[in-house]
């Protein structure tokens, strides 16, 4: 890693991030089975709170910054892995 912060596609982003969630969490599917605007948490790929936890750590070393519980605007942020990674690239710093 060189730790650059040069834009990558967002379609680079989501596929890189898919593969991020599919081994982070052990699921049996593979990345490119994940739609990008299929929902997140609940319904769609049927993450938890906890799977949120686990993706967050991942998130934060990966690209630099800090997912919080806390954040008014998480229903936006884990709606898709779109909408996902639309705030990663808004927010990352390597």
């Amino acid at each position: 890693m060189t730790g650059t912060s040069a834009p990558v596609p967002l379609e680079t982003l989501m596929g890189e991030v898919a593969i991020l969630i599919v081994e982070a969490l052990n699921l049996d599917v593979q990345p490119d089975q994940i739609g990008f605007d299929e929902p997140l948490y609940g319904d769609g790929l049927g993450l938890d709170s906890i799977d949120l936890l686990e993706i967050s750590l991942v998130i934060a070393k990966r690209y630099g910054f800090q997912l919080r519980s806390d954040n008014q605007n998480n229903d936006t942020i884990y709606a898709s892995l779109r909408s996902f990674c639309t705030h990663i690239a808004s927010q990352r710093t390597l």
